[in-house]
């Protein structure tokens, strides 16, 4: 089990869960959907804050989240619009910065698989494309080993010719060891066609949970 929520609650001003319980097991992408203020994003949230701000659990590879937070995140990629990084500074430069807080950084395999995607790391972030700036983020995450990612409405407004780029590269990544993808998304070609599992948030509450029958991954 990668990720486990167990009786998950919160409230602040901004949002709200109740009672949120699901399992992500490896090797397989799950969808979360729902209307803006569901909740969806939350969930990332709680994973991604280091103060436990919720009742309940939150394992992560069979840990509980909050005692173990700075180890996990070895582990854990977030790509997200929201996902700041230095903006001023170019990709390398991040990369130069950021990657001592990580045990296993592979510098050389960021580099790579940028110039897989065609884009530069002496780019600075700001001026980057939407596109681009969250093709750095998975090239982040996947240089850092991550075992469960992340990745928070990124396909929205995504020209297909990107929309199928991702999805061959997050193919390429479920062949890793051990290895799931969480998506939050309301494109309904995406829950029907790409994912294993999705569940569906309204007002806070996860109302369904299961095995989607969608097509199998072809190109």
């Amino acid at each position: 089990m990668i990720l486990e929520f167990k009786n998950v609650s919160g409230i602040s001003k901004e949002f709200k869960l109740k009672n949120i319980s699901f399992s992500v097991e490896p090797g397989f992408i799950t969808g979360i959907t729902g209307k803006n203020g569901a909740g969806k994003t939350t969930l990332f949230h709680y994973i991604m804050e280091p103060e436990k701000n919720y009742t309940g659990d939150i394992m992560v590879a069979g840990k509980k989240l909050h005692e173990h937070h700075a180890e996990l995140m070895n582990i854990i990629g977030y790509v997200s619009e929201d996902n700041r990084f230095f903006m001023e500074k170019t990709g390398k430069e991040n990369v130069d910065l950021l990657s001592v807080f990580y045990l296993d950084f592979d510098t050389e395999l960021f580099h790579d698989v940028m110039k897989g995607m065609k884009l530069s790391s002496m780019k600075e972030l700001k001026n980057m494309s939407r596109g681009e700036y969250l093709k750095f983020q998975l090239a982040f995450a996947i240089a850092h080993k991550s075992k469960l990612y992340l990745l928070d409405e990124i396909t929205g407004g995504m020209d297909p010719i990107f929309r199928k780029e991702l999805y061959q590269m997050l193919q390429e990544i479920l062949m890793e060891e051990d290895t799931a993808i969480i998506m939050t998304t309301h494109i309904k070609e995406e829950i029907e066609m790409r994912m294993d599992y999705v569940g569906v948030m309204e007002e806070g509450t996860l109302v369904s949970f299961q095995e989607v029958g969608g097509e199998p991954w072809t190109e």
